[in-house]
């Protein structure tokens, strides 16, 4: 089975040279090409999507724009589909996760993307999405208009499928002519998306462009960092860090890089009750794409005194990854990711030994939990569904346990009272923390999410003002004046 990534508007097939690449899992194989440009056809891919940007998109409507990219989702949630289809049959192949994991959590996912929920990632950054179309009076006097860069570059990762979809959507969103890097793990659905747009309006299709190239190639990357007026980079901290010093100073730089989600337990959530549906709350979100997301937890805080001890609780969340490991089994692990389980659980074994921990599932098991009953500070599992739960006497106690590791914080899922909630949620977010969610649902954020505490779309714009000064003078040079 063969498959061609990207989406190169102005250039054929027949022009580009291509690299294959090669995936299996599940039984099946699949062979995706990805495009390799030369300096030249980047340059000049860069400058048509910068111009079709400024002749098309620009002129666009948001309400006209938000329609485009509804229609497109629309096609990747209808099951026959044949993009839809595609998804599902080849998804699974390149990412290694389980076809069904892969077909709920696209449409969970792509949901995010409906109007309905652009309008949300909108009115979340802009009181008057209007503003984007137009020039709008503002409070102090005078008026103003968002513009989006003309060329926007995405450099994506691809630990988590439809990912790339999050930055190129806010792209058009705000407007911005779009070339996104796809990640060799996953380089397929950013490209279909753009080509489905393309579909549905060629002359937007014109606007964007999805490419490749190989990770750690300087040369190659400096040709698209040179035209970017502004860049959105997802992936570790060190390719991060060099981005940031290849990228042009007056290029505007939105890194986001490696975080850590973690989950808190109060007494009030363990009761007999409910405390079996919120352990299989907890697996969910440890087993959804095997903890690759930057919010997906790798520990949970348990707070003494409900009527489900901590230690009982760890036991009601492996049962739910045993269950769920039947389910949904793990994708096959990398030699590097199987040696981190390994290590991960070698540690924890070291520990029991010595009577400080509770290690719970085989080595042969799809995942491995550890129960600890002192009080630790943050510390990274061994991913691909490893989990720590660490019982405490009182959840504040978690604020000074994570409070050194604040760079690295984002995602917290809570179960708790609403007193507890909200105070809880004050001392996390002065530590760092910027998500809240409950648990279950750390895997998929709400549209208009801030990512990192960010904005999605006002990180992306530039304001431009006319001061009520300018707006009286004007007036005195109207033809109807006196």
């Amino acid at each position: 089975m063969t498959e061609f990534a990207g989406h190169l508007p102005g250039l054929s097939a027949g022009e580009v040279e291509w690299k294959t690449l090669h995936f299996s899992a599940w039984g099946e194989a699949a062979e995706i090409r990805v495009p390799v440009l030369s300096e030249a056809q980047g340059t000049a891919l860069a400058g048509r999507v910068r111009d079709n940007a400024r002749a098309y998109l620009k002129t666009l409507r948001i309400a006209e724009i938000t329609a485009i990219i509804d229609q497109a989702i629309a096609r990747l949630l209808d099951r026959n589909d044949p993009w839809r289809q595609k998804a599902e049959r080849l998804l699974p192949i390149v990412t290694g996760y389980d076809p069904e994991m892969v077909r709920l959590g696209l449409t969970g996912y792509l949901k995010t993307f409906r109007q309905p929920q652009l309008k949300r990632f909108l009115a979340e950054d802009f009181a008057d999405p209007q503003i984007l179309d137009d020039f709008q009076t503002r409070p102090k006097g005078g008026f103003a208009k968002a513009f989006g860069p003309d060329l926007l570059l995405h450099v994506w990762a691809g630990n988590v499928p439809g990912l790339p979809l999050w930055s190129l959507i806010s792209g058009l969103l705000v407007k911005a002519g779009s070339i996104g890097k796809v990640a060799t793990a996953e380089p397929l659905l950013a490209g279909w998306f753009a080509r489905i747009l393309a579909e549905i309006d060629p002359r937007l299709g014109e606007c964007l462009a999805v490419v490749w190239w190989k990770g750690g190639d300087e040369a190659g990357e400096r040709v698209w960092l040179a035209q970017a007026d502004a860049i959105v980079a997802y992936g570790g901290n060190d390719a991060l860090k060099a981005i940031r010093d290849r990228a042009p100073v007056t290029a505007r730089y939105l890194p986001h890089g490696h975080k850590f989600g973690f989950g808190m337990v109060a007494r009030a959530a363990l009761d007999t009750r409910k405390a079996g549906a919120l352990a299989r709350q907890a697996a969910y979100d440890v087993m959804r794409y095997d903890q690759q997301g930057c919010y997906s937890p790798q520990m949970l805080f348990v707070e003494r005194g409900g009527r489900v001890s901590p230690r009982e609780f760890s036991a009601y969340v492996a049962h739910e990854l045993a269950s769920f490991a039947r389910k949904h089994p793990r994708r096959a692990l990398s030699i590097e990711e199987a040696a981190g389980v390994a290590s991960w659980r070698g540690a924890q074994e070291l520990r029991s030994l010595g009577g400080d921990c509770d290690l719970l599932g085989d080595p042969a098991d799809d995942w491995s939990i550890v129960h600890v009953e002192d009080a630790q500070a943050l510390a990274p599992s061994g991913l691909n569904r490893t989990l720590s739960i660490v019982a405490v006497d009182r959840l504040d106690d978690v604020v000074s346990l994570i409070a050194p590791f604040r760079s690295f914080l984002q995602s917290v899922g809570i179960a708790a009272e609403p007193d507890d909630l909200f105070r809880l949620a004050g001392l996390l977010g002065q530590v760092g923390v910027t998500r809240i969610c409950a648990l279950g649902s750390m895997t998929a954020p709400e549209a208009g999410w801030h990512n990192d505490g960010r904005f999605n779309l006002l990180d992306l714009v530039t304001m431009t003002e006319i001061e009520h000064a300018a707006e009286a003078a004007a007036d005195g040079f109207a033809p109807y004046v006196d």
